[in-house]
């Protein structure tokens, strides 16, 4: 079973986009493949009284398996903050152990399986754990998702280090132009590719609209080849 665990620079920065392009790629070599969304918070009350979230839409959308939401997403916060604080809102203690054992049961039923963290990696869960602890006990490679705007330098090597410093091997990373005006851009990238050192798995460009398709036709797998 592969399975590759995104988290991003910051929030904002396009890692649904990401996760929903890899997952586009993984189709193409897969005949199950599933998302996952564990913690998402800020949800929409629909005219049949369920509440969604528009990560989570994505998510199922791109994946080949349908499986049950609960699965698919097991904390779903109504309020658009930081998950320690959506979860207070709510009444509720998010639980790793909870999430873990969503991801067994869904990875049963897929081929492959692509977890969409919260947040930047470190972003509260509670009091006490953050998700860089939600990556660990899932126990997978990560994808770092780094939006090219000014300051993503900083970020990208901040997070990297923490990922590392939890003991996570870090697979590879995606740039995504989510400010088309940013300057020297060409001169960002290469100091990623070198500082990082880890494989550039593809840069996705400013798109109009967030297209998993497209976007997905500049990406690669961390097991497939340089093309």
């Amino acid at each position: 079973m592969t399975a590759w665990f995104v988290v991003g620079t910051d929030t904002g920065v396009g890692k649904t986009l990401a996760a929903t392009a890899l997952l586009h790629r993984l189709r193409t070599r897969h005949a199950r493949v599933a998302g996952m969304k564990p913690i998402a918070a800020g949800a929409e009350q629909q005219a049949d009284g369920r509440w969604t979230n528009a990560d989570v839409l994505a998510l199922q959308a791109a994946a080949s398996v349908r499986a049950p939401d609960a699965l698919v997403n097991p904390y779903l916060l109504k309020t658009p903050a930081s998950p320690h604080i959506a979860a207070r809102h709510d009444g509720i203690t998010i639980e790793i152990e909870r999430i873990v054992s969503a991801f067994q049961q869904l990875r049963a039923q897929a081929d492959a399986v692509i977890v969409e963290g919260a947040g930047g990696l470190l972003v509260p869960l509670d009091d006490e754990h953050d998700g860089g602890d939600l990556a660990v006990a899932l126990g997978l490679p990560v994808i770092l998702v780094v939006g090219l705007r000014l300051g993503c330098l900083n970020h990208a090597l901040l997070t990297a280090q923490a990922i590392r410093q939890r003991g996570l091997p870090l697979a590879g990373w995606v740039a995504n132009r989510i400010d088309p005006g940013m300057p020297e851009v060409d001169a960002n990238l290469s100091w990623l590719a070198h500082r990082l050192a880890t494989p550039c798995l593809g840069e996705i460009p400013h798109l109009p609209a967030p297209d998993a398709r497209e976007a997905a036709r500049f990406l690669r797998l961390p097991d497939e080849p340089i093309a």
